[in-house]
């Protein structure tokens, strides 16, 4: 029987989406099915560029249908809904990240001409994703990365009401194929903030120089430059403080994704993993009869459900945000950060059972091993994203506000919001609906009950023992601090998924288990560094905690786990 918090290829029926969405992603599970295991290892190993599954997704109109806010729908289907994108991204990342990889970059390509008010360049990117082109977006360089505020892409009027642009861009994906790029760049003639301009380039144009891949891999990770590109009035979409609020609006948007592309990722290299242990002998025994090995496969097995539960939650709040409710802003570095970096010590966890059969050629846990890396690093690495977690932490934990109950948004709506969030500043004013209703309804759980205990800590410790100004430059130390705010908002959202779906209380009690001593951890960190007070000190020692131990509670979820050996194998 397959387990129902996983996704199976066998069983995969998305019965929650519209009859549109459910062909669609149907149809691109059973275009990867019907390819194979080892066409889709080949393709990787030989970097081969994704033509094939983009001309897959050119005749399904995948990218169309699922990319084109309402605003600008050819028909009823299209739309941009992030439920159905996150499912998308899952079926991406279980496949492999360098298909995932060109549909994310594509997403972060739109992202500035859906914001824009330019209707020529809107209706132009409608019309390209209908003919099944890739997108991109121009923002970081080779010198300055992603600071904007640093732009040498310099763009200069040439009297007739356009500009010729001049300079490099780095590190851009789908910027060999894109058939339009979003590129940032500044006035000559005007200085500050009110320069910046995002254009739209064509990468055809004889004025856009591909200059070569920056990584060795099927994920086309250009370098490019521009040599005097006209760029005219149609071509403009942003200008002056709009243009610098589109690229971190755009930047919310997209970099959501990468929570749900590693969720694929940990699910199927998850079946490979303990469908090898459990049918591997050694010393008489399968390897899964071992105590320490059932240990860290049942803790890869909660923490990916976390991955999901709080994954699922954080969508809710997208969709349901507004000027007047945008507690997404927390949620979208939580899963940039806290969820890809699970992602992480979920592969690790398996490959240290698994060990030499993760290098193999011919398995899916040897690119898994190697990709899962990339998302913590990509769109900002955990520490930028910690420290804009941090910005939240004083209103969340201790100044609550009142907001609508937010429901499963899995309806077929547009979001909006999304491409009409305004000016991206004010984060310290954002407020929260109080995080403890979520843990109170789990209280007769041990573990989350424990748990919550070093919660509670974690609010005494920001009331009277938070860094004060100087130790607020010592990110070193913050960075410590804000690891312990994620772990409290991580369990939060997980809470309320948990209590959406009416998940099994074995496998909530597990993953607390495993939140409490990450909790432990991070605050014994905290106590060795070096800028710590004595309070402080105190205060982290007095955090840790040992989990409730559960014998037979522990057995129930390991039998989940081991029901996972062959219950999926990709054909050959």
């Amino acid at each position: 029987m397959a387990d129902p918090l996983l996704f199976n290829p066998r069983t995969y029926d998305p019965a929650q989406f519209d009859p549109e969405t459910r062909r669609l992603l149907r149809a691109t599970v059973d275009w990867f099915e019907d390819r194979g295991k080892r066409r889709l290892i080949e393709d990787y190993r030989s970097r081969a560029w994704l033509a094939d599954f983009l001309a897959f997704a050119a005749k399904e109109g995948l990218f169309a249908t699922f990319l084109t806010p309402a605003s600008a729908a050819g028909h009823e289907d299209q739309r941009w809904d992030t439920a159905r994108i996150a499912a998308l991204n899952e079926i991406f990342g279980f496949y492999g990240l360098d298909y995932w990889y060109a549909w994310q970059v594509t997403i972060l390509g739109l992202g500035p001409v859906w914001q824009s008010d330019n209707t020529a360049a809107r209706t132009r990117a409608a019309e390209l994703l209908a003919q099944g082109e890739v997108f991109a977006f121009g923002l970081s360089e080779k010198t300055h990365g992603a600071d904007i505020y640093s732009t040498d892409m310099l763009l200069t009027p040439d009297g007739n009401g356009g500009f010729r642009a001049t300079g490099s861009k780095y590190y851009i994906g789908n910027g060999n194929a894109a058939g339009l790029v979003s590129v940032f760049g500044r006035r000559t003639d005007i200085e500050g903030p009110d320069g910046y301009v995002f254009f739209a380039a064509d990468s055809r144009h004889p004025a856009y120089h591909l200059v070569k891949n920056v990584v060795d891999s099927s994920k086309y990770v250009s370098e490019f430059r521009l040599e005097d590109y006209p760029v005219g009035p149609d071509d403009v979409l942003h200008t002056g403080r709009a243009a610098f609020d589109a690229a971190l609006n755009t930047v919310n948007v997209g970099k959501f994704n990468l929570c749900t592309a590693s969720i694929g990722i940990c699910e199927h290299a998850m079946y490979e993993a303990v469908t090898h242990a459990h049918n591997r002998i050694l010393y008489g025994r399968p390897v899964t009869a071992f105590p320490h090995v059932r240990r860290e496969l049942a803790d890869a097995y909660v923490r990916l459900v976390g991955m999901k539960l709080f994954s699922d939650r954080a969508v809710d709040y997208f969709r349901s945000a507004s000027s007047d409710d945008r507690r997404y802003l927390l949620f979208n570095p939580m899963t940039k950060m806290k969820v890809t970096t699970e992602g992480e010590k979920v592969i690790d966890l398996m490959w240290d059972v698994i060990a030499a059969k993760g290098f193999e050629k011919d398995t899916y846990f040897a690119q898994a091993a190697v990709e899962i890396r990339g998302l913590p690093k990509l769109e900002g690495t955990v520490h930028v994203n910690l420290a804009l977690i941090l910005k939240f932490m004083r209103n969340h934990l201790l100044h609550p506000a009142e907001f609508p109950a937010v429901p499963t948004r899995l309806d077929a709506a547009d979001d909006a919001f999304l491409f009409e969030q305004g000016p991206a500043r004010g984060l310290g004013s954002v407020r929260f609906h109080d995080w403890r209703p979520a843990y109170d309804a789990y209280a007769g759980v041990p573990n989350v009950a424990r748990f919550r205990e070093q919660a509670d800590a974690l609010c005494e410790f920001v009331a009277t023992a938070a860094p004060d100004e100087e130790q607020s430059r010592d990110l070193d130390l913050l960075l410590a601090v804000g690891q312990l705010f994620a772990l409290v908002v991580h369990g939060q959202l997980i809470l309320e998924q948990a209590r959406l779906t009416d998940l099994d209380e074995d496998v909530l009690d597990e993953l607390f288990s495993v939140l409490v001593r990450d909790f432990s951890a991070f605050a014994v960190e905290l106590h060795g560094k070096d800028s710590a007070t004595e309070d402080q000190q105190r205060w982290a020692l007095g955090a840790v905690r040992r989990p409730v131990v559960d014998a037979a509670r522990s057995g129930r979820v390991w039998e989940r786990v081991e029901a996972l050996s062959g219950a999926y194998e990709m054909a050959p």
